[in-house]
């Protein structure tokens, strides 16, 4: 460990692997995300029109870029990654300094430059929604700076849970465990039946009704709610079996004039 690093807590490591750029990549050419976030701003510019945004988590400032073309009046992106270094030169690069102000550092210890905003916009999505996810931060910068008729883009999520068949991805992901190489590795086979995993599912393989567990309203939302444990009821729709229970979440901009959505 250099002397650099001396000192750094977890949660330092987890904002400093924001700062590799694969992980924007990443995100970047996930189009689906990028594209719903443009729209929702760029088809919405009389909410954006001489307004003043704030981006938490702005990672690279392209949701910072989006507010700017769309006639913000001042865009402010806050971000505690390094990654925000290249931001600004992304930001000089394209015109817009002038426009959008970069911050560096922890929202709840950074001075912004306006006492309040109109509307805030952040990617704060983690796994499964919540793992992992800024959602505690962008409501302690709703709590602190949106003014009261403020908006929050995306202001909706809804999580949705449901069941799978699938005995080759079972195979895949269990059995691997009981010949590796010649050799038995039970104790790990036991510890990944509990853990979850992120992966794509086939539509044909879903084999039970959907259910909607929650719907998280972002702009009254608190804390404490996000600590939940909730019923749900779901139907197998075919006999068959039940190999394992998936979950997705849906993302919402409502207040846009015409409300824009995706799905994971």
């Amino acid at each position: 460990m250099t002397s650099e690093n001396a000192g750094l807590t977890s949660k330092d490591y987890y904002f400093d692997s924001y700062a590799h750029f694969g992980i924007h990549e990443e995100m970047l050419k996930d189009e689906v995300r990028t594209t719903s976030y443009r729209d929702s701003i760029m088809k919405n510019k009389h909410l954006f029109q001489d307004k003043v945004v704030l981006d938490v988590g702005c990672g690279t400032g392209i949701l910072s870029m989006f507010a700017a073309k769309a006639g913000a009046k001042h865009v402010i992106g806050v971000d505690m990654s390094n990654i925000i270094d290249k931001a600004r030169l992304i930001v000089e690069e394209n015109g817009l300094s002038d426009r959008i102000t970069l911050l560096k550092g922890k929202m709840e210890e950074v001075e912004l430059p306006f006492p309040s905003v109109d509307i805030i916009i952040s990617e704060w999505m983690g796994y499964f929604l919540l793992y992992e996810s800024m959602l505690d931060t962008v409501l302690l910068a709703r709590d602190r700076y949106l003014s009261p008729n403020g908006k929050i883009f995306p202001d909706t999520a809804t999580m949705v849970i449901s069941t799978i068949e699938d005995g080759d991805y079972k195979e895949d992901k269990l059995s691997f465990w009981d010949n590796v190489y010649g050799f038995k590795m039970s104790a790990i086979k036991d510890a990944a039946m509990h853990e979850p995993l992120v992966d794509t599912v086939e539509s044909r393989v879903v084999n039970a009704s959907q259910c909607v567990f929650k719907t998280i309203d972002i702009m009254t939302v608190t804390k404490a709610d996000l600590n939940f444990s909730v019923p749900f009821e779901i139907s197998i729709m075919r006999d068959d079996y039940v190999h394992a229970f998936i979950s997705w979440f849906d993302i919402e901009f409502r207040a846009c004039h015409k409300p824009v959505r995706f799905s994971t």
